[in-house]
């Protein structure tokens, strides 16, 4: 199998407990770590976890994002819906998007409430991969 230089995962995991109506999360995540190119937010009592292993974004959202509160928390779910939808759209067609780029579907269900530090990391990191890969996902995307 062909392996990519640049190594992406995206895990998004929400292990039972969805309904049909919006389920507010406690604002305050468990664990917020980053480490070189490891970002990871996760509540296990919750049973929730986002893992981003990409070689530059932990420095590009430290220097290039907007700041955290810049945008709002519904401004973050309505871009990230759509970000997910392409993006596990592409995940679907191997034989025309790089299956070296989408690996793996992002489970993001907008019923839930994830809070704004998950939907903070999962907007910037969409928009990082798109700048970085010269992907366009739809519409306009920032260049930062």
């Amino acid at each position: 199998m062909k392996k990519s230089y640049c190594i992406i995962i995206v895990i998004f995991c929400v292990i039972l407990g969805c309904t049909s109506s919006k389920t507010a999360f406690p604002s305050t995540e468990k664990s917020v770590a980053a480490q070189g190119d490891t970002v990871r937010i996760a509540n296990e009592e919750l049973e929730y976890e986002v893992i981003i292993i990409d070689p530059g974004f932990s420095l590009w959202l430290n220097s290039r994002a907007f700041p955290r509160n810049y945008h709002s928390q519904p401004f973050l779910e309505s871009k990230n819906q759509l970000y997910v939808m392409e993006w596990n759209s592409r995940v679907l067609q191997p034989q025309r998007y790089d299956p070296n780029l989408y690996e793996l579907t992002i489970n993001y269900d907008h019923n839930i409430d994830y809070g704004y530090e998950v939907n903070y990391l999962i907007y910037n990191y969409m928009i990082y991969f798109q700048n970085t890969h010269k992907q366009k996902f739809f519409g306009f995307v920032p260049i930062r």
